[in-house]
């Protein structure tokens, strides 16, 4: 049996699970559904609970939101199939083959990688930052890509790993704030020689948010690097700004960063946000938290 595992808050994802129903139905694959309410408003639980009229499906539902970690550890533990895949809710199936080539990719591997994509065009604008970030990742999102470095691409968005493996590892629960859980994970994996074969089988990305939302995580993703950057040992970020701090020049850093921090703001937050300057904000304000939390 497969587990699909569908952590959410305050998101409607029920064409996600009546997609996936319907392919696990249609090639004859034993499944379970399972949506987790991560502390989701009464309107949020109110937009899922179709769901629970699907074969096959339910819904776990927690009072208060406990964070995407746990809520995934939480789902792991209610699974009852040998194998369970996570997606994010934001996801769409737009492949009719998404699930058996996961399925037959796990019948050889313990841990499968199916890659996502995003739309070819952006209808709103005040989304350009996400959405030109990950167009431009989405250029390294191959399964002959992502294979080169097979750990270091690993990625929470939709995977399949069998569920035995998952319970000794599981996801950081200290991991509390947005982002790095799956460099984590991919991390822990590689510690334990777990292999992971990545294929072609993507997902559509629609979750993208507003500018001012995105660059707020992603500020909130690097307190979480910080915090963990010793687990981890090497990420590109990473690696500039030991060599920043090897030159003594993690003060000269943040301080320049404070200096051109509103006009950085600037450009992130408009209709045409340049990825270079996206780059130089995330290393000065890294460093910046390295200077604030050595005073």
């Amino acid at each position: 049996m497969l587990s699909i595992l569908i952590p959410t808050k305050d998101y409607n994802c029920c064409k996600l699970a009546e997609a996936l129903q319907q392919q696990a139905t249609a090639i004859g694959l034993p499944y379970e559904i399972i949506v987790g309410e991560d502390g989701s408003s009464p309107q949020g639980l109110q937009m899922n609970a179709s769901i629970m009229q699907l074969p096959g499906c339910r819904i776990v539902r927690l009072s208060h939101n406990v964070g995407r970690s746990k809520m995934r550890n939480i789902l792991a533990e209610e699974a009852k199939g040998e194998n369970i895949m996570f997606i994010d809710s934001d996801a769409i199936v737009e492949n009719d083959t998404f699930l058996i080539k996961y399925i037959k990719a796990l019948e050889t591997y313990s841990v499968v990688c199916g890659g996502l994509y995003h739309a070819h065009k952006l209808n709103d604008k005040r989304c350009t930052l996400r959405y030109r970030y990950e167009k431009n990742a989405d250029t390294r999102r191959s399964a002959a890509h992502r294979s080169k470095a097979p750990y270091d691409n690993f990625a929470t968005f939709c995977f399949a790993i069998r569920r035995d493996i998952f319970i000794q590892i599981k996801f950081n629960e200290e991991i509390n704030r947005y982002g790095y859980e799956d460099t984590l994970f991919g991390h822990e994996l590689r510690k334990r020689d777990i292999a992971i074969k990545h294929i072609d089988s993507p997902l559509l990305h629609n979750g993208l948010e507003e500018n001012a939302v995105y660059l707020n995580k992603i500020e909130e993703s690097l307190h979480t690097l910080h915090n963990i950057r010793k687990e981890i040992g090497s990420t590109p970020l990473l690696r500039c700004c030991n060599r920043l701090k090897s030159l003594c020049l993690t003060g000269t850093v943040a301080y320049l960063w404070r200096i051109l921090k509103a006009p950085l703001r600037r450009n992130l937050l408009s209709n045409t946000p340049s990825l270079i300057l996206l780059n130089i904000y995330k290393v000065g304000y890294f460093c910046n938290i390295e200077t604030r939390q050595k005073g």
